[in-house]
C-alpha cells in the first residue's frame, strides 16, 4: 500500500541525507570548521538512524547468512548499471565524470567478491582486516596495499575500518 511506498522513499530520503551530510562535514573541515564538520556528522548520524529504522519496517534486514546474499545481488546488479553510465557522461564530454563512474564500477564488481569471501570467512570462523581506499573506494581484505589497483593512491590514503 501507500505506508510501504512511503517507507521506501523516506528510507531514499534519509539515506541521501546521511551521505550529503557527510560530505558536507568533509568540506567544514577542509575549511577549518571543526564545530560545524561536528553538527553535519550529527545530523548524518541521525539521519542514517530514521533510514535503518525504515529498512527495519520495510523487513529488508534479515539473518546475516541472508543479508551477505542480499548485498552480492545488490552489488552485482549495481556494477551492471555503470557501462551506460559511463558511456553516457563520455557522450556528453563530462570524462572526469566518465572516469569517476569507472572508478565505482571496478570497486562494485569488488564489493560482491568481498561478500562472497565473507561468507566463506564466516564459516570457517576467520576474522579479517578491511581498508577503504578514502579516493575511490576499493576495499582490501587483509591489509592496505602501497598503490589502490583502482585509482592509483598511495597507501596513505586507506582508511582501516574498525
Amino acid at each position: 500500500g501507500k505506508t510501504l511506498e512511503n517507507l521506501k522513499k523516506g528510507f531514499e530520503a534519509e539515506s541521501k541525507a546521511s551521505v550529503r551530510n557527510l560530505a558536507f562535514a568533509l568540506k567544514a573541515d577542509q575549511e577549518d570548521f571543526p564545530q560545524m564538520a561536528t553538527l553535519f556528522r550529527a545530523i548524518a548520524q541521525a539521519e542514517a538512524i530514521h533510514a535503518y529504522n525504515h529498512l527495519r519496517f520495510l523487513g529488508a534486514i534479515s539473518d546475516t547468512q541472508t543479508n551477505l546474499e542480499s548485498a552480492f545481488e545488490h552489488e552485482n546488479f549495481a556494477s551492471a548499471t555503470y557501462p551506460d553510465l559511463i558511456k553516457t557522461a563520455n557522450e556528453e564530454g563530462n570524462s572526469s565524470v566518465a572516469r569517476q563512474f569507472g572508478f565505482v564500477r571496478d570497486v562494485e564488481r569488488e564489493h560482491a567478491g568481498l561478500y562472497k569471501k565473507a561468507i566463506d570467512h564466516m564459516v570457517s570462523e576467520e576474522t579479517t582486516e578491511y581498508y577503504v581506499c578514502s579516493v575511490c573506494g576499493h576495499i582490501e581484505d587483509g591489509y592496505a596495499p602501497d598503490e589502490c589497483p583502482i585509482c592509483g593512491a598511495p597507501k596513505e590514503k586507506f582508511i582501516k575500518m574498525v
